[in-house]
């Protein structure tokens, strides 16, 4: 049994970065799954892989759902002077039936990753090895995490610390509304009206 070890970088943040170890029998859905959790996207958007030659160009499509369109699709041609180009009829499949394995052909195999296609986030994954598994790892696992994602796109400097103290201080204000209404001081409050009838 055999994993691979992929670097992940996005062309947004300089100083982001991932390591992805995963096996080689994983399918591409585990591969979302950790990608999103590590990278911290929000949300539940598509996404889609592209399997990619050595110049970015996209040879295979796999995406998280059915996207597969009625026309035949070819592996797509490019010329040698072209540096990047897109295909509308390159080969499209589903993560959960695509195995990593079956997709890998090059020892430093370059893969798109894109996220979000309203607000699209590109990540660019590289093979750096491929080593024989070790007998008590879990994988898919992140071994390296490195820079964080803009908060958005409307606010690409926030901090995302900011979000952890506002939860904190939201949750401190909820307590102290609770404490000050609670069902049993309002039967009292009504009890003692009641009472001084």
């Amino acid at each position: 049994m055999y994993y691979y070890k992929f670097k992940i970088s996005f062309d947004e943040v300089e100083s982001f970065e991932r390591n992805i170890e995963i096996l080689s029998s994983d399918n591409f859905e585990s591969f979302h799954q950790i990608l999103y959790d590590s990278i911290g996207l929000t949300g539940h958007e598509l996404a889609s892989f592209s399997i990619c030659d050595a110049k970015w160009n996209k040879k295979q499509e796999v995406t998280l759902i059915d996207m597969q369109d009625e026309r035949t699709s070819e592996t797509p041609t490019y010329e040698e002077e072209e540096e990047f180009s897109i295909a509308s009829n390159i080969p499209k499949y589903i993560m959960r039936d695509a195995i990593l394995k079956d997709f890998i052909t090059d020892p430093h195999q370059h893969i798109m990753y894109e996220y979000d296609f309203i607000h699209p986030k590109v990540f660019y994954i590289e093979l750096l090895k491929t080593l024989p598994a070790k007998e008590n790892a879990v994988y898919p696992r992140c071994t390296l995490l490195e820079g964080i994602l803009p908060k958005s796109d409307e606010n690409p400097t926030a901090n995302p610390e900011d979000d952890f103290l506002n939860d904190l201080l939201e949750e401190a204000e909820e307590d102290a509304f609770d404490e000050d209404f609670t069902g049993d001081q309002i039967w009292n409050d009504s009890q003692t009206e009641f009472d001084s009838f």
